[in-house]
């Protein structure tokens, strides 16, 4: 159909319903999945493109475990992980985007759109930024330990985020391979105090052997078998002999919430993550990414940032699509 300017118009492409309990034939403009500070930002930027936006969120952002983020530009006092998703949130809404709190279970291509189910039902949307993240590898300890530790700073998983507080502390790290070795090496510009734990057989190699003896930091080979968070964070070790430190560090690794984007057929990079161009796009049309899913550096400002970008690619190109850029011969 031509608008009044000989534009042509994609049906059913903007202002539609947002029904979480349909199975609507109705074509929304965006569907954003993960509720992290990525997937918001995002929000954000399309509600203000006005695009009909709805994010699913299954709440388990990475970002909502943080105590208080001093990183966070313009919080100088810091701000609580939790406290910045609900303004973030509360800032989308505002601007019309629908946050439906439920796991998208299943992404699948349907001629030029994209049908998502979950569990109350089932919607197609021209669009997807898949703004899943990763989970952390954790030490085998219960939620509510877990939780409790992070709140009072005996656990720690950022140490380009919080390393700052815990200078002069005295660190663990726990994760006796490369990786585990490389943040030990990071933290012992902040505190003298530096040790080097592990949950199994260290794989160390003598290189890495090397450089945590050249600057003091211990290695500890036995692996620990028990974990206390009560007052800082001591362990026991299999061969029974005990340690305390104000602060652990967790170096196991993550695991990318990449099962929707394999299920596409998208291929991941070495450490699972998705690779997208320089405007966010993932090589199928309508498939964007942005925040910790990606081979990146995991920072709150990143994801904003390729929030950003991807929002705009994502609003760019459906105005291609519908007509409405302009265009050179």
């Amino acid at each position: 159909m031509l608008d009044p300017i000989g534009v042509v118009k994609r049906q059913g492409a903007s202002k539609l319903s947002h029904k979480t309990d349909g199975n609507s034939d109705e074509v929304e403009d965006c569907a954003i999945i993960g509720g992290g500070p990525a997937g918001l930002t995002a929000a954000i930027y399309l509600a203000r493109f006005l695009r009909s936006v709805s994010v699913f969120d299954g709440g388990k952002s990475r970002a909502s475990w943080i105590p208080k983020s001093h990183n966070h530009a313009g919080y100088p006092d810091g701000i609580a992980g939790h406290e910045l998703l609900a303004r973030m949130r509360q800032q989308a809404e505002q601007f019309g985007t629908k946050v439906i709190e439920q796991r998208v279970a299943t992404i699948a291509r349907q001629s030029d759109d994209f049908l998502l189910t979950y569990e109350t039902g089932k919607r197609k949307f021209r669009t997807v930024l898949l703004a899943t993240g990763v989970i952390n590898r954790r030490p085998p300890i219960d939620d509510a330990v877990h939780q409790s530790a992070i709140d009072a700073g005996f656990l720690r998983y950022c140490p380009v985020c919080d390393a700052y507080e815990a200078k002069t502390a005295k660190i663990a790290v726990l994760g006796a391979d490369g990786d585990g070795a490389a943040e030990a090496l990071f933290l012992r510009r902040y505190s003298d105090c530096v040790t080097l734990l592990t949950l199994k057989e260290s794989e160390l190699q003598p290189v890495h052997q090397d450089a945590l003896a050249k600057v003091g930091i211990e290695i500890v080979t036995s692996p620990v078998a028990e974990f206390d968070f009560s007052s800082g964070a001591a362990v026991t070790l299999m061969n029974g002999k005990k340690h305390r430190f104000d602060t652990l560090y967790p170096a196991l690794g993550t695991d990318p919430n990449n099962d929707l984007a394999l299920s596409l057929g998208l291929v991941v990079s070495g450490d699972r993550c998705l690779v997208a161009d320089k405007n966010q796009r993932l090589g199928i049309k309508g498939l964007y990414a942005a925040g910790d899913i990606l081979s990146a550096l995991d920072q709150i400002s990143v994801a904003m940032g390729q929030a950003a970008i991807a929002a705009t690619t994502m609003h760019n190109d459906m105005r291609d699509e519908d007509g409405e850029a302009w265009k050179t011969v």
